[in-house]
């Protein structure tokens, strides 16, 4: 049977085996972080070790950290207690944010994706009073990244708060809660080689945010519950790990690069959505013309390959991603978009193997087009 290849690390990232030691290690050992014994102690120092390893990761202090179930709570923690009336998001945010805000003002982005500061401006200008703008550092569909650190001075120059969802980005490229000038930042351990179900909100100042999970003074009072010491213990190894190798991630834009233009040059009328802004360096959102998504997906996944549509199926009616939406990119071509993201162990080989795939899909679908 054909090894399978993964290239959808934008989704999940490949756990890394020194966090699988150390989440078993912390398993296997007992002790509840709240508890004053010897156990509890020896928890207490396990959880606060993480969390300097994380702070140090996200250019944030400690005390700055608060340990969630993910990004998800983290940018709900933020969204829940804002007035729609008087937050702002940008229109390519992921769901956690727009769910979390429905009614939130929505700013556009340009054809590259990147947010329109000029408008902001005059959103906030023109506001009564505005609470926050939601703005994320990397697009997970796209890889491109926010000027955040721009909107931020904008938002705070309108009495605004600015909220980042740096998911996508941690661990990927250099992240600096300060320098961006966030007033809270949300986090993941998946995205980058860390376990499911462990991320952080990184806090300002601990008024901020409001208590999202009440039932306990854990997390300076901001987040009730038992902390999760294994899972925690385990993303401040991710941490550590992805701190001391972020040049090995860098380097995956050469091989991403790479894979476009071959891509680009053996496929007429072939698109890189974003393409022409900055981006993560493993992040690809291809268009091959005049195939669906959903079948690509299925080839290359009998083929052994593990990639993104993006798109979403409702009530059996397939839809356009938003985020390209938002872009300008038109349904037609859209709704045949592809998401490649790498990770810490894609390799040349892995990317031969996919072009090679991908030539025979679209030669294919062509033949099939001609033969009708």
């Amino acid at each position: 049977m054909t090894d399978r290849l993964y290239l959808d690390y934008n989704a999940t990232a490949k756990i890394r085996p020194e966090v699988i030691a150390a989440l078993a290690e912390a398993m296997a050992s007992v002790g509840n972080a709240s508890s004053v014994h010897g156990a509890g102690r020896h928890a207490r120092k396990a959880v606060e070790d993480a969390r300097r390893k994380l702070a140090a990761l996200l250019g944030a202090a400690p005390n700055q950290v608060i340990f969630t179930s993910g990004g998800t709570e983290a940018d709900n923690q933020v969204m829940h207690m804002c007035d729609p009336a008087r937050t702002f998001v940008s229109a390519v945010e992921h769901p956690a944010i727009l769910d979390a805000c429905p009614g939130a003002r929505r700013v556009p982005v340009d054809a590259q994706g990147i947010i329109d500061l000029e408008v902001l401006e005059t959103l906030l200008a023109a506001a009564d009073n505005p609470q926050l703008v939601a703005l994320m550092l990397a697009n997970n569909e796209t890889g491109v990244i926010q000027p955040v650190a721009a909107a931020a001075e904008i938002a705070h120059r309108h009495g605004a708060l600015l909220h980042c969802d740096a998911v996508q980005a941690v661990g990927k490229i250099p992240v600096d809660f300060a320098a961006l000038g966030a007033d809270t930042m949300a986090m993941t351990g998946h995205k980058f080689g860390g376990p499911q179900g462990i991320g952080a909100l990184v806090v300002r100042t601990p008024d901020t945010v409001d208590c999202l999970m009440r039932g306990g003074g854990q997390e300076h009072g901001l987040r009730g519950g038992t902390e999760s010491v294994a899972h925690i213990t385990a993303l401040g190894v991710a941490a550590e790990i992805a701190q001391e190798r972020m040049d090995g991630y860098a380097a995956l834009a050469e091989l991403r690069d790479r894979m476009e233009a071959r891509l680009i040059q053996s496929t007429p009328g072939m698109q890189v959505f974003g393409g022409d802004a900055p981006r993560l360096p493993n992040t690809s959102k291809l268009m091959m013309p005049g195939i669906s998504s959903e079948t690509q997906v299925m080839s290359f996944d009998l083929a052994g390959i593990e990639v993104s549509a993006g798109s979403a199926c409702s009530a059996g009616r397939i839809e356009p991603p938003y985020v390209l939406t938002a872009m300008g990119i038109q349904d037609a071509d859209a709704l045949c978009a592809l998401r490649v993201s790498l990770g810490w162990d894609t390799t040349e080989s892995d990317i031969d193997r996919f072009i090679s795939e991908w030539g025979k899909i679209f030669d294919r679908a062509a033949g099939t087009r001609a033969a009708d």
